[in-house]
């Protein structure tokens, strides 16, 4: 059954959308919006191509209902590429478990006020 591809993910994936920053070496390279995320990394629509897998690179947001100021920073890997966008990674990275708990936890708080599939 050729057709039949079953993904095997350790976190749940949680759909939404959110516009982005991409940064790589400390420079911004391009934008992007997250398309879903979880506690293990997120997935990023965007044009961007000019990246290898496994590079490290930083991305910044920042949640709509938060004051100005309030931009987070996530440092991820590149785990997968496609014509739509990157495959991120946050595994073996410095991050803030705060920081991603609260990204994944507002996605999931606008996915009920939209109606995206969780």
């Amino acid at each position: 059954m050729q057709g039949d591809i079953m993904e095997h993910r350790l976190s749940q994936r949680i759909e939404g959308e959110l516009p982005i920053l991409v940064y790589k070496r400390g420079m911004p390279v391009a934008t992007g919006q997250i398309q879903d995320a979880s506690r293990r990394g997120l997935f990023v629509a965007t044009d961007y191509a000019d990246i290898r897998l496994n590079q490290p690179i930083q991305l910044a947001f920042k949640l709509p209902d938060q004051g100005q100021d309030c931009h987070r920073v996530l440092n991820a890997h590149v785990i997968r590429r496609s014509s739509g966008g990157l495959g991120l990674g946050f595994d073996g990275t410095d991050n803030e478990v705060d920081v991603i708990a609260e990204l994944v936890q507002w996605l999931q708080s606008q996915s009920l006020l939209t109606g995206f599939r969780v």
